[in-house]
């Protein structure tokens, strides 16, 4: 169980069934296997892409625990999604030579014959062409909600599939994502410039020894606490739009030695963080963009893929002005790919190649610290 990260949902875990059928330890351990099933089929979707006999994991289940029609045409849409994913990164230059995905089962409650069931999903993709010797994989930990009904036989049938954390961030998800809406400050907070996303960049080389912060103590509290959640400070997953990416990204740059700025938590001209109390540009979305450009710790870059170690990268999923999710970069790799880490999904050094191939509606904000 991953410290600090609320995984098992409101709902009871292991609420008594109030009609038949029974849901015994069989069963429930069936729902987890095939939970398993859909998410491995969708991790392998983005390594050999679909309709290859590692991507059919789920046909297997038939009987008393099942897809159902309907949620096997979702699955079918989804690996398509996937494999058109992994052609765009492919003409980006990321392949992944393989991939593991774990899924264990959280709870389960049982109303008659509707049962919904938490999962945790653990995935690790290996790049194909490794980022460096140190650096061979990327990894984030999902969370899911599954929805199953069972007929009068007793035969359990999966209905629905939803992702519960805040961003729906992950490589092998094909959700839409949830976006904040945030009003705009009367003083008239400043506004950032949209990064461009065409490969390659125009060269921005990053002055590490001009600023006197520590990027590498950033990107090294990021790889540290991006899934064992530090309890120096809250968890805000689930508390809103955006979750608890920006308290994250706040945190490293905290540990690389940007200083506490103290006033009322509502000033986006302030910042500070500790466990007790924290500022909204510590934990907001765009009020951290409006704090982070205002007081000239940061510049907007041009191109996403000028970003370098402990610069932060943000997204608005919708183009509506309000951006929805921030990352900070762990790594560089020699051919100019910048690597991000990020909660909510928690996920460690994904390629901004695999963000742009993802969500390439979005409109991407580019900040070198």
């Amino acid at each position: 169980m991953v410290a600090g990260v609320a995984l098992v949902p409101n709902w009871s875990a292991g609420a008594a069934v109030t009609d038949d059928p029974t849901v015994d330890a069989k069963t429930k351990a069936t729902f987890q296997r095939l939970a398993d099933a859909v998410f491995t089929d969708r991790t392998q979707a983005l390594v050999d892409g679909a309709g290859k006999t590692r991507t059919r994991h789920t046909a297997r289940f038939s009987g008393a625990v099942r897809m159902s029609g309907g949620q096997t045409d979702q699955q079918d849409s989804a690996l398509g999604q996937l494999r058109d994913r992994r052609a765009l990164l492919a003409k980006l230059g990321e392949k992944y030579s393989q991939g593991s995905t774990q899924v264990t089962l959280d709870a389960t409650q049982v109303n008659g014959r509707k049962a919904k069931v938490a999962v945790t999903e653990t995935t690790t993709l290996t790049y194909q062409r490794p980022v460096s010797k140190d650096q061979k994989t990327t990894g984030f930990q999902a969370h899911h909600e599954l929805t199953f009904k069972a007929d009068r036989t007793g035969d359990w049938q999966l209905t629905g599939i939803r992702d519960t954390d805040d961003g729906y961030l992950a490589v092998n998800q094909v959700a839409k994502p949830s976006v904040a809406t945030v009003k705009t400050a009367d003083d008239g907070p400043p506004a950032a410039a949209r990064a461009a996303t065409s490969w390659p960049a125009p060269a921005k080389p990053k002055n590490f020894s001009g600023t006197g912060y520590d990027y590498q103590a950033m990107a090294t509290y990021a790889a540290k606490y991006w899934k064992n959640y530090n309890p120096a400070y809250p968890d805000f997953n689930g508390q809103g739009a955006g979750g608890d990416c920006t308290n994250f990204v706040s945190q490293a740059l905290k540990a690389g030695g940007w200083k506490h700025v103290p006033g009322y938590t509502y000033d986006w001209k302030k910042w500070f963080g500790t466990a007790d109390i924290q500022s909204d540009s510590f934990v907001g979305v765009n009020e951290f963009s409006w704090f982070a450009l205002s007081s000239k710790r940061v510049t907007s870059l041009a191109n996403v893929y000028q970003l370098d170690v402990g610069d932060v990268l943000q997204m608005d999923f919708n183009r509506d002005g309000s951006k929805d999710h921030s990352m900070i970069v762990t790594y560089r790799d020699r051919s100019g790919v910048p690597y991000v880490t990020y909660h909510s999904t928690n996920t460690y050094n994904r390629s901004v190649a695999s963000l742009v191939a993802s969500y390439p509606t979005a409109a991407f904000y580019a900040y070198r610290t």
